[in-house]
């Protein structure tokens, strides 16, 4: 049982995201279908349904908001802060940190990770690597939405008798902007949400909060 406790939270979250992809299909297939009976169109199986590009649109507009909401996030952590947030380092701690901190190179524990360990670009490219892996994210999942979307978008067109447009043509329109705004808006709204209002605000025993009893302009400390 010890590999399920040491892992828990991934778990738990692995295991919402699976359900919730789920039921994303289950509902929206049931409704494509309503829709088309109303237009006096066949049905589509459920396995046509979750590969058509209208399912992968609607994955993918959320896939990339998020993955880019993380990519902004980590990013701007290096150099901006927020006095009094957990979420946050201390005022004068911006930056990249030195070898030292970072237990790179010569400082590097036994224990360490190998490229952590190693020199020049291997090095470099572990010591970014999370911002990388969360860029490459997002840009797939964005190319997925704007690919779908156009798909989806001269099928439409295609039904009012109107002309196709080009995947460059479609990245101008406002649906494409409409689709990937309402969803960024969101996702910075909660981000800054969640930086301000743990500087006042507490939850006993989360990681993201402070102490309970940590005053206001405590930064970079976590609860136990």
């Amino acid at each position: 049982m010890r590999p399920l406790r040491d892992n828990a939270l991934s778990i738990a979250f692995g295991a919402l995201f699976v359900l919730a992809l789920a039921g994303q299909s289950i509902a929206g297939y049931f409704e494509n279908n309503e829709q088309l009976q109303q237009h006096g169109m066949a049905p589509l199986s459920f396995a046509a349904f979750v590969t058509s590009s209208d399912f992968v649109v609607d994955v993918a507009e959320n896939w990339q908001s998020e993955f880019l909401q993380f990519f902004l996030f980590i990013a701007a952590t290096i150099w901006l802060v927020q006095r009094g947030s957990p979420e946050s380092k201390k005022p004068g701690d911006e930056g990249p940190g030195t070898d030292e901190e970072q237990l790179v190179g010569e400082h590097a524990q036994p224990d360490s990770p190998a490229w952590a360990k190693a020199r020049g670009i291997r090095q470099t490219i572990y010591s970014n690597s999370l911002l990388l892996v969360m860029g490459i994210v997002f840009a797939l999942s964005w190319l997925a939405q704007s690919l779908a979307g156009v798909v989806v978008m001269n099928s439409e067109s295609a039904e009012h008798g109107l002309p196709s447009m080009t995947w460059l043509e479609y990245l101008v329109t406002p649906d494409f902007w409409n689709r990937t705004l309402q969803n960024w808006q969101s996702e910075f709204l909660a981000v800054g949400a969640m930086i301000a209002l743990s500087i006042f605000l507490r939850q006993r025993g989360s990681s993201e909060s402070k102490p309970v009893g940590a005053p206001h302009h405590e930064t970079a400390i976590s609860g136990e």
